[in-house]
């Protein structure tokens, strides 16, 4: 094959030093990625690598089982009573959040959208509440549980105390009223034009419009109720109603603990996480994405 002719007058096609700047820049981005997402993987690797090995590897320090242990999930599930456990922190996670996403709505509307008397001042005593430690709130909501069971309904043991105290939170409220705010006063004009009162334009414009941080909201109320365990225990005294954090406890002995079955339990307990994690993703992506369009 001939080689190409190079027209007279015209110089050989060159590399702008600007080009292997920005390629080079790409490199170190995905290096400085990919080993920040390693870094992070490490320590579920060895977590999953403990559950699978014997007591006396998981206890000498050992980073790859020997023998595959899978029977480990199996006595992990039963001794430390995980179906029953599972089912109360699921209960409970999804009464949480129901509630969070109903009423740090209302109160976030209320804040952002309407002018009552001293709205200001409930809103910085508000914040102000983001400030305290989670332990100092605990006697208060105690004392109200327990003054509310005069009136002849059982709090303590059951669901109300487990889930009442934290169905409207200040984050939430604060993180739902921002959004609310970046929404368009025209929407709310056009809405009052069509007979829309405040309830109709909170269900047929707001909400649809703000899917990305009721997401967000449902994602750290999972967490936060998935994962409690101090208050569950103060306010209960027996296992109908303890979650799934209790049954770790199970692994404690006087020998020691139980470090393979500990790990085992912890894969048990992170898969539904997981599973609601990446259920969400996908509408969290899109709603990010589909938010930020105008026209």
């Amino acid at each position: 094959m001939a080689s190409e002719a190079v027209t007279p007058g015209k110089k050989k096609a060159e590399i702008h030093p600007d080009a292997r700047r920005i390629n080079f820049g790409r490199i170190a981005t995905y290096a400085i990625l990919i080993f920040g997402a390693l870094l992070a993987l490490i320590p579920f690797i060895y977590t999953v690598s403990v559950s699978l090995m014997n007591l006396t590897e998981a206890t000498g320090g050992s980073l790859i089982p020997s023998k595959l242990h899978f029977e480990n999930y199996a006595e992990a599930w039963k001794q430390a009573k995980f179906a029953t456990y599972i089912w109360n922190s699921v209960r409970i996670t999804l009464i949480t959040v129901t509630g969070q996403l109903i009423f740090c709505t209302l109160a976030a509307y209320a804040f952002a959208r309407m002018n009552f008397p001293g709205k200001n001042l409930l809103f910085v005593l508000l914040l102000a509440t983001l400030m305290l430690p989670e332990a100092v709130t605990w006697v208060p909501n105690f004392i109200t549980v327990s003054w509310l069971e005069n009136f002849g309904y059982a709090w303590r043991d059951n669901w109300p105390a487990l889930t009442i105290p934290f169905m409207a939170g200040a984050f939430g409220i604060f993180l739902l009223r921002q959004f609310f705010q970046q929404i368009p006063e025209e929407l709310w004009d056009s809405a009052q034009i069509d007979g829309a009162g405040h309830v109709r334009y909170l269900l047929a414009v707001i909400v649809p419009l703000s899917r990305a941080p009721l997401v967000t909201l449902a994602l750290f109320t999972f967490l936060g109720a998935w994962n409690s365990l101090a208050w569950p225990i103060l306010v209960t005294t027996d296992e109908s109603w303890r979650p799934i954090s209790y049954g770790f406890l199970a692994f404690l002995n006087e020998a020691g603990a139980q470090f393979n079955l500990q790990m085992a339990g912890s894969i048990i307990s992170m898969l539904p996480v997981l599973i609601f994690y990446f259920f969400v993703q996908r509408q969290f992506t899109e709603s990010i994405a589909t938010s930020g369009l105008k026209g």
